[in-house]
């Protein structure tokens, strides 16, 4: 085995534990690979930086555009409002919603159509009693069913189609991918409208979970001249008072609880009290009957008064709650929340964390964030509008915060605005489908006429450009070139080829997609098929077979990622939201992978024989 082959080997282990273990964010992860393989001699400086001049990021990063174009002028709110309607049916309503969002995400880049139909999704289920973990996940697998269907549905379309035309093959036609990715849709949509909502949990959302637990309680806070400021609990006398006891402080973003004897009481503390008839540990009365319902007596205590709900005091102080989900790649992770000083930083203090679906009870301040962590936040107005474009998070709360109107607040612009942003997409596929224009051309076009028109100012289109991902991919293409140009690539595919060629053609299909699904999974999708890319060109080449079946496969089974909530970001998007725990994607859409992997693996040769 030659330098070059085990160094590759080698460095391929250590970029994959690394963006498993999430030791860096996986553009950090992905350009230090890259760098490494320069270094080391594996391929010159051009070539390892060809990727990111490949058309493909320059047709992905105008298509955020125009897709951020759409939601400004309130064309994915419209949307949202209207496939919701009123029903409160859950069936009725995943029969409007998913085949909708499949067609939308068909033509949009599937992440804004998520995080518009988040809060819309969490506003009506509020309205109508119906927890959101049955509809999030529903919301995000329409998404990615919906992006395989054609050449601008997801990025890893774009990816393998410049990966195709840079070797001198034809790339994909606009709805080629649509001769598998439809069935393979339609297949996923019956089970995620039929069986999906009766296998999700039935969870509470996370903001009206933390209002029933303080419902049960009663908050008192301290005023400014309070005579306990300063003292023990047990000087103060407040362990217990009339038919109620003492069970827990808030301090900042602290949670003190049991709350013992000689806790210190400071500035600023909230004290909560329950009755105590439904404190377990504590004795009843010296009658021996259970304390009634009754309400706290704070007249004895001077210096304590009734504090206001979040909503009351957010109301009093003009300010939201809004609740964000920590994305993948964020230079948050791995930081405290003390440490990110998100008062400073964001104008918001952090109330609240779900994490795997369970609401984090401890100390808030010394916890390191990770992608998917769902924070509530206590904001200055206008926080959507500021941080929507946000590398750090995504904004899953409505505009103005978590608000019970009926609708979601319109955008900035309506009227003619609003039909040129929709005119523009259907310009761009029309343009592409017919073969007139390059999508690398025509989605520049389209980001034009969005920032010409007024819908978006030049700052706000830069902003609206994930970056992160189009790193990924410029370096992930760089890695390809690498592992092609070493002989790794061609090492993996005889690898593969040596186990899988006595079982057939399709037994080598298996194991190609197999192979992708288990990467997407574990990496990102961009980065698994850039990955795969090489080692299928090379097991196509050694049998001899024809690669369209082998490519639009590994195409269809790098967006196809189901089974864990890291593995494609708009289940990243749902995860704290929907309350959902990292168990509930494997037993739901491991079930779902299972069923597409088949179908997959059946059409793919019907449609485009290997020999």
């Amino acid at each position: 085995m030659s330098f070059s082959v085990a160094f590759m080997l080698l460095l391929l282990v250590v970029v994959l534990t690394a963006l498993m273990l999430d030791w860096l964010s996986p553009d950090a992860v992905l350009v230090a690979g890259l760098l490494a393989t320069i270094v080391a001699g594996i391929i010159p400086l051009e070539r390892a930086m060809r990727g990111f001049g490949n058309s493909t990021l320059l047709a992905l990063g105008s298509l955020y555009v125009v897709a951020a174009g759409l939601r400004e002028t309130g064309a994915l709110d419209r949307a949202s409002n209207f496939i919701l309607g009123s029903t409160p049916d859950v069936q009725r309503i995943l029969l409007r919603m998913c085949p909708s969002v499949t067609v939308y995400s068909a033509f949009l880049n599937n992440t804004p159509v998520v995080a518009m139909g988040i809060p819309a999704i969490r506003s009506w289920c509020r309205r109508n009693d119906v927890s959101p973990s049955k509809l999030l996940m529903p919301l995000s697998f329409a998404a990615i069913l919906g992006g395989i269907n054609t050449l601008v549905g997801t990025s890893t379309n774009l990816v393998v189609h410049g990966l195709l035309q840079s070797h001198n093959m034809a790339g994909f036609g606009f709805f080629e991918l649509a001769w598998l990715g439809v069935p393979c849709a339609v297949v996923g949509l019956f089970y995620v409208i039929f069986f999906v909502p009766y296998l999700t949990p039935d969870r509470t959302d996370i903001r009206e979970q933390e209002e029933e637990e303080r419902a049960e309680l009663v908050e008192v806070e301290l005023t400014a001249d309070s005579p306990y400021i300063g003292q023990s609990v047990e000087e103060a006398d407040l362990e217990f008072v009339p038919g109620f006891a003492l069970v827990q402080i808030e301090r900042g973003n602290r949670f003190i609880a049991p709350v013992e004897h000689d806790e210190t009481i400071k500035p600023g503390d909230r004290l909560f009290f329950a009755e105590r008839d439904v404190v377990r540990s504590l004795e009843d009365d010296t009658n021996g009957t259970p304390v009634p319902d009754e309400q706290l007596d704070l007249d004895p205590y001077p210096g304590l008064r009734l504090a206001l709900t979040d909503v009351e005091r957010a109301a009093e102080d003009e300010r939201e709650l809004h609740q964000v989900v920590i994305r993948e790649g964020s230079s948050l992770i791995g930081e405290t929340v003390g440490e990110v000083k998100f008062p400073e930083r964001f104008g918001a203090a952090v109330t609240g964390l779900r994490r795997k679906g369970e609401r984090f009870e401890g100390p808030l301040t010394d916890v390191e964030l990770r992608p998917g962590d769902t924070l509530l936040l206590d904001t200055e107005r206008e926080f959507r509008e500021t941080f929507e474009e946000s590398e750090e998070f995504f904004i899953t709360s409505e505009e103005g915060g978590e608000a019970t109107e009926e609708s979601v607040a319109p955008r900035r612009f309506g009227g003619w605005r609003l039909w040129l942003s929709g005119a523009v997409i259907v310009a761009i596929v029309g343009l592409v489908a017919s073969g007139l224009a390059n999508i690398a051309v025509a989605g520049p076009l389209g980001a034009l006429v969005i920032v010409a028109a007024g819908i978006l100012t030049p700052g706000q289109a830069r902003e609206a450009v994930d970056w992160n991902v189009l790193i990924v991919i410029g370096a992930a293409l760089g890695l390809g070139q690498a592992l092609e140009a070493s002989g790794a690539a061609r090492l993996l595919g005889e690898g593969i080829v040596d186990v899988m060629k006595a079982y057939g053609p399709r037994a080598v299909l298996a194991g190609v997609t197999i192979s992708t699904m288990i990467l997407t999974q574990l990496i990102t999708n961009n980065g698994a098929v850039a990955l795969m890319f090489p080692i299928v060109l090379s097991i196509s080449q050694t049998l001899g077979f024809d690669t369209r079946a082998l490519m639009i496969s590994m195409t269809l089974m790098g967006s196809m990622a189901f089974i864990t909530p890291i593995g494609y970001q708009t289940n990243l998007m749902v995860y704290g939201p929907g309350g959902y725990k990292f168990s509930d994607f494997i037993r739901i859409g491991g079930i779902l992978q299972i069923i597409l992997l088949i179908v997959v693996i059946v059409l793919a040769p019907i449609i485009w024989p290997m020999r």
